[in-house]
């Protein structure tokens, strides 16, 4: 069985020459592009506090937060499928400018609704920053050479956790906080510039209808998906209230009438057939039941460290080293490996069993726990996740049809953000509940009334916490590790999930052709350093593809990759 696929330029052009020295200059301009996305995210969680003192915000600052998020999840399935269809390099472009045009507004915001604003459009950019730059690797470098690349873009994460905290609290404490968007031009400028010169991928012309009720539908959906875990997950309003589950309730129909539509569409923005695919859905789920567990963890952790440490953001942050070094070794090693050997399964299944073991070792956290054998524990949940999360994406990549590729790694990505919104939503009411109970417990038992133990309660900080006497400190400090301990023996259990499907993953063979090569949209290996070496030379040099008759449509034959790894 064969398919057709489009070439994605005007008939006659030769293909993409993709020699390894073209594949790191392109490779650049994806580090460029993530690194302004993931530094920034570090940066204005340091700088928060400020901003919203400043903006007169503080009441309303979760939705500095919400709406960056809402914005990433939103467009993370529609960049995916635009770029299979219309090509990826201008919707990089237009990433970039949106995140970089978006960090000038914020830097110059006055108000904080305003801020809101540009942050939800930095959101638009950030989104398509995170997915291109994946799909893009798929699309120049084969499955059996990707890990090598996937593990230094999940480094970069890494990198940032550290950076970011040190840089948001210099901008606070020696400049102004619009630093923290300040900085983003530059990066955002030199990333534009070298994804512009750099990143010459081809660009295409969609031959079905746009899928615009899909569009809209999904982005319904996952707008109510967000209200409700961030209505039920707050104090104001929680699980029991109206309006939480009318988020609910909205998200459900939304969410009926989008897999309605998607069965009718031309070209659906997330194709069904995707959950045919045993892999696919086998992957997925993996990165859905991680992100429940998980980056609850993640959010949780910093915020005791600041308490337990008495330090500011910018120097406890320094405290996430050692999970940001275990996450990026690993990450690093893995993709080595698998390049190596062509095996991926074990990965996942090793890394489950040590973010297991390090959750568990978070559940004995007490206000005596000393600060190193935290960052051990932290050390071992970064390794942990370096074990699984690029890889998952790796293995979904190579279980599609390259024509998929992009919508693969962006549904993949939203079911991950979905499960961490559910997580930190449900498990971080849990652990905000019980500590305002022991909190009013302390400083009720220091003698404060009621309504002086809610002020304090609703108003502590590191720098306050720092000047209260060390009895109600060690009071406080002990009411945070006894709210956060219990919290982590519910994450547990969907590690264990994540663990059963793990070792469930079929071991498919690793392709041996780039997304684009598979197209025929660009020629590697031998043949495109034979092509290079020809122009160098000063010689003509066409491509055997490039010169061949074309069948109707401007559509080659692409053999099917399965039959490619059963031939």
């Amino acid at each position: 069985m064969t398919t057709t696929t489009s070439r994605g330029k005007p008939s006659g052009d030769a293909p993409l020459v993709l020699t390894q020295r073209r594949i790191w200059i392109i490779f650049s301009a994806l580090i460029a592009g993530m690194m302004l996305s993931s530094l920034d995210q570090t940066i204005v969680s340091t700088a928060m506090p400020t901003i919203v003192g400043q903006l007169g915000g503080v009441e309303h600052q979760a939705w500095i937060t919400t709406s960056y998020l809402l914005a990433t999840t939103i467009v993370m399935p529609i960049y995916g499928k635009f770029g299979d269809v219309l090509g990826r390099r201008n919707l990089f472009l237009i990433a970039i400018a949106l995140f970089t045009l978006a960090s000038v507004g914020a830097a110059f915001s006055t108000d904080f609704w305003t801020f809101v604003v540009f942050r939800a459009m930095q959101g638009l950019g950030g989104g398509g920053l995170m997915i291109l730059s994946q799909a893009i690797i798929a699309d120049i470098v084969p499955a059996s050479e990707r890990g090598k690349y996937m593990g230094p873009l999940g480094g970069i994460f890494g990198l940032s956790a550290v950076a970011g905290p040190l840089l948001g609290g210099f901008f606070v404490d020696h400049l102004s906080w619009q630093w923290a968007f300040y900085i983003n031009i530059p990066i955002g400028v030199a990333a534009f510039l070298i994804a512009w010169f750099t990143l010459t991928l081809p660009n295409k012309k969609a031959e079905k209808k746009i899928d615009v009720m899909g569009v809209i539908l999904l982005s319904i959906a996952t707008t109510c998906l967000i209200f409700f875990t961030d209505f039920g997950g707050s104090a104001d309003h929680g699980w029991a209230a109206l309006e939480t589950w009318a988020w609910g309730i909205g998200l459900l129909a939304a969410a009926l009438l989008f897999v309605v539509i998607e069965a009718k569409a031309a070209d659906p923005i997330i194709p069904l057939g995707l959950f045919k695919n045993k892999v696919f859905i086998n992957a997925t789920a993996i990165g859905f039941t991680l992100g429940i567990g998980m980056f609850s963890a993640i959010a949780f952790v910093p915020t005791f460290l600041q308490m337990s440490s008495g330090t500011s953001a910018a120097v406890s942050g320094l405290l996430m080293l050692p999970m940001m070094a275990g996450m990026m070794g690993t990450s690093i090693y893995s993709g080595i490996a698998i390049t190596k050997s062509g095996r991926y399964k074990g990965y996942p299944i090793a890394g489950t069993v040590v973010t297991a073991i390090a959750m568990l070792c978070f559940t004995t956290l007490t206000a005596q726990t000393p600060l190193w054998l935290i960052c051990v524990y932290l050390f071992f949940l970064g390794a942990g996740m370096g074990l699984i999360m690029q890889v998952v994406v790796l293995v979904v990549q190579n279980a599609v049809d390259p024509q998929m590729v992009g919508v693969a790694t962006s549904t993949n990505n939203y079911f991950r953000e979905v499960g961490a919104s559910l997580g930190v939503a449900i498990f971080g009411a849990m652990f905000t509940n019980r500590l305002s109970e022991k909190l009013m417990e302390v400083f009720s038992g220091a003698g404060a009334g009621p309504e002086d133990a809610g002020r304090a309660t609703a108003t502590l900080d590191p720098e306050t916490l720092s000047q209260l006497p060390e009895p109600l400190r060690d009071g406080i400090v002990t009411a945070y590790a006894d709210s956060l301990a219990p919290v982590f023996w519910y994450l547990i259990p969907f590690l264990v999930v994540a663990f059963g499907l793990a070792l469930f993953l079929k071991q498919v063979p690793l392709s041996e052709q780039a997304g684009m090569v598979a197209r025929g949209e660009a020629i590697a290996g031998e043949e495109a350093e034979a092509v290079e070496a020809a122009q160098r030379s000063g010689g003509v040099a066409r491509p055997e593809a490039a010169t061949q008759d074309e069948p109707d449509s401007g559509s080659v034959p692409v053999q099917d990759p399965k039959e490619q790894r059963n031939s």
